[in-house]
């Protein structure tokens, strides 16, 4: 192969390599203001969590503007929420969160109604309203 083809092949590879690499999370200060905003209960953990997880969280942060202000209220709560959950409790919820998509669907409806009443009765001896889901 000729030393002209040879180069123009390795910069071709080079540039798909390039194009197919994960783009890499940004520090907080890089954040847009929206991002911030949407991100905001995540912000003194932002710098310790994977990149994965950043990306996870920059994709949720980009349908954020189209939220009803309850919608965003409710993934401002439960992003705090999460922050706050050590790592083993982290994985207890993804555990249980696959086994309940493996119910059939009319399981997983008894058990949200089953798990809304014990938040009702929990929000009645506290004096608290539930959180209610948004539509």
């Amino acid at each position: 192969m000729r030393p002209f083809r040879r180069q123009a092949l390795f910069a071709i590879a080079a540039m798909l390599i390039c194009l197919a690499a994960p783009v890499l999370a940004r520090p907080w200060p890089e954040l847009t203001p929206a991002q911030q905003e949407a991100l905001a209960p995540l912000a003194k953990d932002w710098g310790g969590l994977p990149e994965n997880k950043q990306r996870h969280f920059l994709e949720m942060a980009r349908r954020y503007p189209s939220l009803t202000p309850a919608q965003k209220q409710r993934m401002h709560d439960r992003l705090e929420y999460w922050s706050k959950l050590t790592p083993e409790q982290h994985e207890q919820a993804r555990q249980k969160y696959k086994a309940f998509k493996k119910l059939p669907p009319a399981t997983r409806e008894q058990v949200k109604q089953m798990v809304k009443e014990q938040e009702a009765g929990k929000a009645a001896a506290s004096g608290v309203p539930p959180v209610t889901p948004a539509p």
